[in-house]
């Protein structure tokens, strides 16, 4: 008797979670403004540096070790029908919660394909950096090899910040904007 009941429930219970698995796959399908229908499905644009590829060093030119100015961006592929873009540069490897922010751009014109070695688009407006600058602040890990993720945002419409704007508020404002993104990764360690 008990192995009957046992087999029973066992049999509910795969069925269920089978019944569930199906369930929330099919909302996926057939939502299309549902998460799985967001960016990562239709991610087109791009951004690269000449400077340095995905996934390699950063040269030093554009660290503390060097002259500290932001590297050259290159974007592309950006949706028709983007209002803005915004630009967030990170090391999530920094010894400070979340990470560290290097550099903030607002409500760039998303005709912009690119962004010139130490220069701000002229209608750009720079965010505050980890160190509460409106500015770039080249890579300056303390030890080791840290990642500096370049990303960029296509949004359906500016944001309403100014340049006391964190990447909290960035984020916060973006949320359910964007249209579409893109990162590029480039590694840094001090000499």
């Amino acid at each position: 008797m008990k192995i009957r009941y046992l087999s029973a429930l066992i049999f509910i219970l795969i069925f269920a979670a089978a019944g569930a698995i199906l369930y929330f796959s099919q909302i996926g399908h057939t939502d299309p403004k549902g998460p799985s229908s967001d960016i990562n499905q239709s991610s087109h644009m791009k951004i690269t540096s000449p400077a340095f590829t995905a996934n390699a060093s950063i040269p030093q030119k554009y660290t503390c070790d060097g002259k500290g100015i932001n590297p050259p961006l290159a974007v592309s592929d950006v949706p028709a029908d983007a209002k803005s873009l915004a630009l967030i540069v990170d090391d999530p490897d920094a010894p400070v919660p979340g990470g560290f922010v290097h550099w903030i751009l607002l409500n760039v014109d998303p005709k912009t394909s690119e962004i010139g070695e130490n220069s701000v688009p002229s209608e750009a407006i720079p965010g505050q950096n980890g160190a509460n600058q409106s500015r770039y602040t080249g890579p300056c890990p303390p030890t080791g090899t840290h990642r500096y993720f370049f990303k960029i945002f296509a949004l359906d419409s500016p944001l309403n910040l100014d340049s006391s704007a964190k990447r909290e508020d960035v984020e916060r404002a973006m949320s359910g904007h964007i249209l579409d993104q893109a990162e590029l990764v480039g590694l840094y360690k001090r000499p």
